[in-house]
């Protein structure tokens, strides 16, 4: 009875459009600059992929509050089928190569993002090559 008064109540799993979407975001976030090119590009993708943007300010708090990377890809693979992930690793290829610069942290943060995505590293570079062709 004590323990459950100072117990914090867990929070309540979010829809997994909007840990879709704070992935998203963290990635953009991850080199320290979230730019109105990367914005621009999580909007686009959110639009084609949910028929509208208008999450993205509550997958931007959600963001923040969400803890570890391991929390929202946990949540998005029980969104998004394994099928369709590769696809996934192109939008947040997208993210990362909106600003057209890429660093270690952006590196980093795909490598641990596909792996969590139960993705292979192949499959990350996969992506990336695939965007880049689309870019030119």
């Amino acid at each position: 009875m004590i323990g459950r008064l100072f117990r914090k109540p867990e929070a309540p799993k979010p829809d997994g459009r909007v840990a879709v979407a704070a992935l998203l975001v963290r990635v953009a976030r991850t080199d320290g600059e979230y730019a109105a090119a990367e914005v621009a590009v999580i909007r686009d993708i959110l639009t084609r992929r949910y028929g509208s943007a208008e999450l993205l300010p509550q997958a931007e708090v959600f963001e923040e509050n969400a803890g570890d990377t391991v929390h929202l890809t946990k949540i998005i693979k029980d969104e998004i089928p394994h099928d369709d992930r590769m696809a996934y690793l192109q939008d947040l290829w997208r993210v990362v190569l909106a600003d057209e610069t890429r660093d270690f942290e952006e590196d980093g943060f795909m490598r641990l993002a596909s792996n969590l995505l139960g993705m292979a590293d192949r499959d990350s570079a996969l992506a990336r090559q695939a965007v880049q062709a689309e870019v030119g």
